[in-house]
C-alpha cells in the first residue's frame, strides 16, 4: 500500500505538530503550511497530494475563500478537501460544504473521525 500524503494548513504551528505526529503514527505522509497563500503554492505543482486538512478560521485568506480557489486548479478539482474548524456553531459544516469542502471536522479532532474521512481517498 502506498502511503496517502496530506497537506496540513494551520496559521497555529501547535495544530500542525499534533495532527502531524499523529498521522505520521498512521502511516500518512504529511505536507504542513502556515497559510492558504502558501497552500495554493504548493497545490499548484505537480506535489503529489492526496488530501487537505484546512484550517477555516486563518488570518489574510481563511479556508472559505482558499477552498474554492484550490478546487479551481485543473488538477486540485477532485483533491479531498477537510475542513478544520474550533467554531463548531450551527450551520459550520454546512457552509464549510457549500465553500468546496468534502468533508468537516471540528477541534479538537477527534482522531476516529479523522481517519474514518481519510478512509474515503
Amino acid at each position: 500500500m502506498n502511503k496517502k500524503r496530506l497537506l496540513i494548513i494551520d496559521d497555529d504551528p501547535r495544530n500542525i505538530f499534533a495532527l502531524v505526529n499523529t498521522l505520521r503514527a498512521k502511516s500518512y505522509d504529511c505536507l504542513s503550511c502556515l497559510s492558504a497563500e502558501e497552500a495554493i503554492k504548493i497545490l499548484s505543482t505537480n506535489e503529489v497530494i492526496d488530501a487537505v486538512l484546512i484550517d477555516m478560521m486563518m488570518p489574510e485568506m481563511d479556508g472559505y475563500d482558499a477552498i474554492p480557489l484550490i478546487k479551481k486548479i485543473p488538477e486540485r478539482k477532485e483533491t479531498f478537501i477537510i475542513a478544520v474548524t474550533a467554531q463548531a456553531m450551527t450551520g459550520d459544516k454546512e457552509k464549510c460544504l457549500e465553500a468546496g469542502a468534502d468533508d468537516y471536522i471540528s477541534k479538537p479532532v477527534d482522531v476516529d473521525k479523522l481517519l474514518l474521512s481519510l478512509s474515503k481517498i
